[in-house]
């Protein structure tokens, strides 16, 4: 009798937030025979461990891992220990800077202490690419550089890229793909996951699979994961990362500072909430049952308790309230005091604690001008009390008024005095 649940009830799952699936029948048609035969599926996901920290962005491929782990099948953390003596090209403009052995080695030490805060240790199969990339040597590495042509890898976006604007591509970056895809033959991978930024690595190992005379794994693909910053993918590079070993107060209030639109997002990728459960939620706050401030909140929650435990997360949720949001600011904050005469306009109406927040960001030395505070807001870069702001005006409650006001990683706060002077 098979100890695997029935299949759609597995997709149902499998399928939360994957970008793509290639193919989804073949999925299906691979969950039906592991339910027959009793074989679990053997699903990898390689990291190659170039940086010492994960971050969030790496766990959307850890937790979809754990869903397959969760299902009874058997999941291979896989170490690209040798494939990073390479670096990954994808979506690179210039050739990586390469890392010593000792380099990666220390940082795959610290990758195999961090993704058990996600997957089961004791049912997680920990490989590294070297087992069998090392020995490959010369005849098997000519071998294996036959199976593919040079046309087939300028189809490549990054190569084709560079190769039209002229700039270097260094030949051991050709090979990248290619021990990639060797990595599933090697390990016999019957579903691979990864970004959608890796699909053509991914393909890769359908096709050497194939060469291989095995049955091609199957492909499943996970959105790229915007940070902090709601642009560009989440990267310690770009200074918009989350690292999953950042103390417990620094997450959380990260997190917050994330917009209210990309929070659905995290929701789906980096919690165990299932789609309809999100789904639900979000009508809730289009709905205005819930306030989005509390819904985020509850993410900030939820993510640093599971990396830090309850307590921790709730001791950061306390100080965050007490900083922000009750405007506790706190001795580390600088307070600027300003007249509320000088926050609003000519044609506001006298008496409507209307202030300008243009105005507002200049006088904080915030924004140099007016216009570049405009822009900060339509950027949705600019918070007060911990809420986004993207109107040009808000209404104070009374004077006078205590606003912690910040615009990127820099908060002040504001001591907005009565209707001639500062306090």
């Amino acid at each position: 009798m098979s100890t695997f649940l029935p299949v759609d009830e597995q997709m149902d799952l499998l399928q939360k937030g994957a970008a793509e699936i290639i193919r989804v029948s073949d999925l299906r048609e691979r969950l039906e025979e592991s339910r027959k035969t009793g074989r679990p599926l053997r699903v990898k996901a390689g990291f190659d461990p170039t940086a010492p920290d994960l971050h969030l962005g790496h766990t959307v491929l850890m937790r979809k891992l754990r869903h397959f782990q969760q299902l009874g099948h058997q999941v291979i953390f896989l170490i690209g220990d040798s494939t990073a003596l390479i670096g990954d090209p994808t979506g690179r403009n210039v050739t990586r800077k390469p890392l010593t052995r000792e380099e990666i080695d220390q940082n795959a030490e610290t990758y195999k202490q961090q993704v058990f805060k996600i997957l089961d240790e004791q049912l997680t199969e920990v490989r590294y690419n070297s087992e069998w990339l090392d020995k490959l040597g010369y005849a098997g590495l000519i071998g294996l550089s036959a199976k593919v042509t040079l046309s087939q890898m300028l189809d490549r976006k990054e190569f084709l890229t560079r190769f039209r604007a002229e700039q270097d591509i260094s030949l051991h970056e050709l090979l990248y793909p290619l021990a990639q895809g060797y990595d599933s033959v090697a390990l016999k991978s019957d579903v691979e996951l990864g970004g959608t930024d890796q699909k053509f690595n991914l393909l890769m190992g359908r096709e050497l699979q194939r060469d291989y005379g095995q049955q091609p794994q199957i492909v499943l693909m996970t959105q790229i994961l915007e940070g902090t910053d709601g642009v560009q993918k989440m990267s310690k590079s770009l200074n918009n990362a989350i690292g999953i070993n950042e103390p417990p107060a620094e997450m959380y209030g990260k997190l917050m500072s994330i917009s209210d639109d990309l929070m659905w997002k995290y929701w789906v990728f980096l919690t165990d909430l299932k789609q309809s459960e999100v789904d639900a939620l979000q009508a809730e706050v289009a709905a205005g049952k819930i306030h989005p401030m509390d819904v985020k909140k509850r993410l900030a929650r939820t993510i640093t308790a599971g990396f830090h435990g309850e307590e921790a997360a709730q001791h950061a949720d306390e100080n965050w309230a007490r900083m922000f949001q009750q405007k506790e600011a706190g001795e580390d904050l600088e307070e600027i005091h300003i007249a509320y005469a000088d926050l609003v306009g000519p044609a506001d109406a006298p008496g409507s604690l209307q202030i300008r927040v243009p105005k507002l960001l200049v006088q904080m030395g915030l924004a140099a001008s007016g216009a570049e505070a405009s822009r900060k807001l339509a950027e949705k870069a600019v918070k007060i009390d911990g809420e986004v702001v993207t109107n040009a005006t808000i209404t104070l409650d009374s004077l006078p008024a205590k606003l912690v006001v910040r615009l990127g990683k820099r908060a002040k706060v504001a001591v907005i005095g009565g209707y001639g002077e500062g306090v």
